[in-house]
């Protein structure tokens, strides 16, 4: 593999550091930063076949202060400019997004700018939505520090990022971006990265497969820690951690399968310590210690059919003293969820609350609770008996299960 090993002088900016792993070309290689602060300007885009690489907390990699430019009038959908109030500071390659007070998910855009040319600038992609000003449509410098689109076999390893989370008057949505954020893509390994302040999630990852992240750190961010979303598949993470987010430690987003999820903390999160909802299902959670979280320790959220989440294993974690801000219990099942094991955890209350272990709603069915230590919980579980089976209906969960089949969703490589 192509390695290239950078000091200082060659690392001034983010562009340079773009340059460098844009002249790679399609066969990629190794980028090595050296121990070194630099603040971002732009998102860091990994392409094909790179591997980034730093030298742990000794490489950090700060967002810079972020503006607000609001639109001078409605914008229609796909188009590759956008028409600002002014333009002041924005120059071509730097990275962006577009949204308003009422379009969230896809519909905001992730762009990197083409052109400047008076109260217009140029962006790679069209807008994904159209934004009237009643809706108070704004660009803003908010954009993964690092980020890959569409790309595979790529890997970042022993970096530090920092989100400058104070410094930021807007973020970016969870759909488009995270402080390292990937789409559409495959065979994707993030190792060692330690993350903190972002305005917005700390890693997310959408329509991907064969993703691997472990020893990470991600925290204190305003949204999740981790959010595997929209399909992904085959993915595991191990010996990670998030802490102090201001959402979910943990979000299984829309049809998030065959995840596992290994010897992992999830502690001291505004909401939830790990959340599952819509069309979730063959994932694993093992060995993990779910602790302190403002909402419930495990929530299954109150999805209906026919996408409820199903076919999930949670075994030998410790789930305790969650739910101190809200919740029904340590561990929640709502809406039509089905087909859950629960093995050999730990699970313990709050002192100062009666809540259950377990919460299960009537409309949730075929859970199977075996050899669980419940302590300090009052009741240990509220739950119809109904719904209670006495023999593991989950089978080939995990990223270990995974097979060809299961890819099908997503698009082609």
């Amino acid at each position: 593999m192509n390695e290239i090993r950078l000091d200082r002088s060659q690392v001034r900016s983010a562009a340079a550091i773009q340059q460098v792993i844009d002249g790679l070309g399609l066969h990629g290689g190794r980028v090595v930063l050296p121990a070194m602060e630099l603040e971002l300007d732009r998102g860091i885009e990994l392409r094909s076949n790179v591997t980034l690489v730093g030298q742990g907390r000794d490489t950090v990699l700060r967002k810079a202060k972020g503006r607000v430019y609001p639109l001078s009038g409605y914008h229609n959908y796909g188009m590759c400019d956008v028409p600002l109030m002014h333009t002041q500071g924005l120059v071509p390659g730097m990275t962006v997004a577009i949204r308003d007070d009422q379009h969230g998910g896809f519909f905001e855009t992730l762009a990197r700018i083409t052109w400047v040319e008076n109260t217009w600038v140029g962006i790679d992609r069209g807008v994904h939505s159209d934004y009237t000003i009643a809706q108070n449509p704004v660009l803003v410098t908010a954009f993964p520090l690092i980020f890959g689109l569409g790309v595979s076999d790529v890997a970042v390893q022993g970096v530090t990022l920092d989100g400058n989370r104070e410094a930021q008057p807007a973020g970016i949505g969870a759909c488009r971006g995270a402080a390292l954020y990937f789409i559409g893509s495959r065979s994707t390994t993030v190792t060692d990265v330690t993350e903190m302040g972002f305005a917005g999630e700390g890693l997310g990852f959408q329509m991907s497969r064969d993703v691997r992240i472990q020893d990470c750190s991600f925290a204190n961010n305003t949204g999740n820690g981790y959010h595997p979303g929209a399909g992904s598949t085959g993915v595991v993470f191990e010996n990670c951690v998030a802490e102090g987010n201001g959402a979910a430690g943990f979000f299984f987003c829309v049809r998030a399968n065959h995840v596992s999820v290994r010897t992992c903390r999830f502690a001291n999160n505004a909401g939830v310590g790990v959340s599952v909802g819509t069309r979730d299902s063959h994932n694993l959670l093992e060995a993990c210690s779910i602790q302190g979280n403002g909402g419930a320790g495990i929530l299954f959220r109150g999805t209906q059919r026919p996408v409820e989440p199903q076919s999930c294993w949670i075994r030998e974690c410790r789930i305790e003293g969650n739910a101190h801000a809200g919740g029904l219990g340590q561990i929640v099942v709502l809406g039509d969820a089905h087909d859950l094991a629960f093995e050999r955890n730990v699970i313990s209350g709050l002192a100062d609350r009666d809540l259950p272990g377990f919460y299960v709603a009537p409309s949730s069915q075929r859970l199977w609770l075996a050899s669980n230590d419940i302590r300090a919980c009052s009741p240990a579980i509220i739950a119809d008996p109904a719904a209670l089976v006495s023999e593991n209906p989950v089978g080939g969960c995990g990223a270990e299960a995974v097979e060809v089949a299961h890819y099908r969703h997503l698009a082609p490589a």
